[in-house]
């Protein structure tokens, strides 16, 4: 919105330019999603809780400390997609086919994810509704995205899949690429979504890769920089920092309440929506490869489920105490706040090797 109105008048007034450079746009996200959410969290907050009364349910078969957090209201995530879309409209450059697709796939999840939420709360259960419908879902609106994406992109490099270290190293799939992509953003989602157990485990390793992918889609989208990195150059995607400056300032505002003990959870609303933004920015950018090493974390916590349900369907005996694996260490005698600050920092050493890739190619 400021991008129109600023850049109409800026042929008169050169100060008006500055809303020009995606770098202070991003910045103007950043700062407007956390004021969003400082501001409006605490009556968002009051609100959930009234209408959930007993708020999100505890698994029963879960750590004794999550016991104490019975009545904490879930659905958090409302606050934080607020404020993305709000600095969005604001920030961003909405004639960004990559933009919308972005945003439309955040919207997607999150309404699936709080959908999910609604039927936990409303039946005060920790299940929610089935899990093969909501991974339909989930495929439909991802599976939409990558076409457009794909559609709008140049031949054949727009189906491709790009790999790190390699700079000219391709391989075109076509059509399949929409189900590539597809799963990619829907892998990101559930992942996210596996790793929020604990207050402020989720929130701030998602910061640090919309952080990541925030400069990937700035360098993948400035001609320079990616020639010089010799990174593949798409056009457009620059905007999307615009995107992820929102998500990292929305991340702040929310874990502001979300810090133990939370007031409120993130709960599916939250985590499909984020997951499913930053698997969308992988695809958009060509670094569906990369968001693994990136989102290493959120892959190890996936990981741990999967081979713990597998191991019990064949040998009946679990790996793990408990999974996905943050509760795994909580059995151990780690306490909360042991595992949620050690696996930030495992995030950020991801996140590290995951950037490192941009420059060894």
């Amino acid at each position: 919105m400021l991008y129109y109105l600023f850049e109409e008048y800026s042929s008169n007034f050169s100060g008006f330019n500055l809303f020009r450079y995606i770098t202070f746009r991003t910045v103007g996200a950043l700062v407007t999603s956390a004021v969003f959410v400082f501001l409006f969290g605490p009556m968002i907050i009051r609100s959930l809780k009234l209408r959930q009364g007993k708020g999100q349910p505890i698994r029963a078969d879960g750590p004794e400390s999550h016991f104490a957090k019975a009545g904490t209201p879930t659905m958090g995530g409302l606050m934080i997609i607020s404020g993305i879309m709000f600095a969005s409209l604001i920030w961003a450059n909405l004639s960004s086919m990559y933009v919308w697709c972005v945003l439309l796939v955040m919207l997607g999840f999150g309404a699936i994810g709080f959908y999910d939420d609604y039927l936990k709360v409303s039946r005060a259960s920790h299940k929610g509704f089935s899990g093969r419908l909501r991974l339909l879902l989930e495929f439909i609106i991802a599976g939409i995205a990558c076409y457009v994406i794909m559609s709008n992109g140049e031949q054949p490099f727009s189906s491709s899949l790009t790999f790190p270290f390699f700079k000219d190293w391709l391989v075109d799939l076509g059509l399949f690429f929409v189900l590539f992509g597809a799963f990619v953003i829907v892998a990101s989602g559930n992942a996210v979504n596996l790793t929020d157990g604990l207050d402020g485990l989720a929130i701030v390793p998602v910061m640090i890769a919309a952080g990541s992918f925030g400069l990937i889609a700035y360098l993948a989208g400035n001609a320079i920089f990616s020639g010089y990195l010799q990174i593949h150059f798409v056009l457009g995607t620059g905007e999307l920092a615009v995107l992820c400056g929102a998500v990292i300032g929305a991340g702040l505002g929310f874990l502001w309440f979300n810090a133990p003990p939370a007031a409120i959870f993130m709960g599916d609303t939250g985590s499909l929506a984020l997951g499913g933004m930053i698997g969308t920015t992988a695809v958009a950018t060509k670094h569906e490869i990369v968001l693994a090493i990136i989102g290493g974390l959120f892959v190890i916590e996936a990981l741990s489920v999967i081979i713990q349900v597998a191991s019990f369907k064949l040998t009946g005996k679990r790996v793990f105490r408990m999974a996905p694996i943050h509760h795994h260490f909580e059995k151990k005698g780690w306490t909360e706040s042991q595992v949620v600050i050690r696996f930030w920092i495992v995030a950020v050493i991801l996140a590290l090797i995951g950037l490192s890739t941009l420059k060894l190619r």
